[in-house]
């Protein structure tokens, strides 16, 4: 990759061609719909990764920018993966000045436990005081 990477938080930079191209196809979102990742990424601090002109990755944190995140979405092109930019976009975000002081930041993955491990992101100290409504059928009922 001769070009310089360059992470920036500007929603009208936001590719949104990307961002869904690949989330329709991820494990955790396929088949999401256009106008739901328009609105999710409307309104959310949104994160996106660029090389020569072209948004090569993306994460978002739904937040109040006050006490509570979650961190989602994340991902680098696959042909982009092993330069160490996933690493470069989560330290980023960490570094957000909205997100500072947050009491919790919270995140689900099913495959990058090691790369969050890496920014002290740990399993849920007492699993039971969560509790979660999950509709994974959603996007394919439309």
């Amino acid at each position: 990759m001769d070009d310089p990477v360059e992470i920036a938080c500007d929603p009208d930079r936001m590719d949104l061609a990307v961002i869904h191209g690949f989330l329709t196809e991820s494990y955790w979102s396929a088949g999401i719909s256009e106008d739901v990742v328009r609105r999710a990424v409307a309104n959310s601090l949104c994160f996106g990764v660029f090389t020569g002109g072209r948004q090569i990755g993306f994460a978002r944190v739904v937040t109040d920018r006050a006490t509570f995140g979650y961190l989602a979405d994340v991902f680098i092109l696959p042909e982009f993966r092993g330069r160490g930019l996933s690493k470069r976009l989560v330290a980023v975000i960490l570094a957000h000045p909205d997100l500072q002081g947050l009491r919790r930041l919270l995140l689900a993955t099913r495959d990058a436990h090691d790369l969050y491990r890496l920014f002290g992101f740990k399993p849920v100290a007492v699993p039971g005081n969560f509790m979660d409504r999950h509709d994974p059928d959603v996007y394919q009922r439309g």
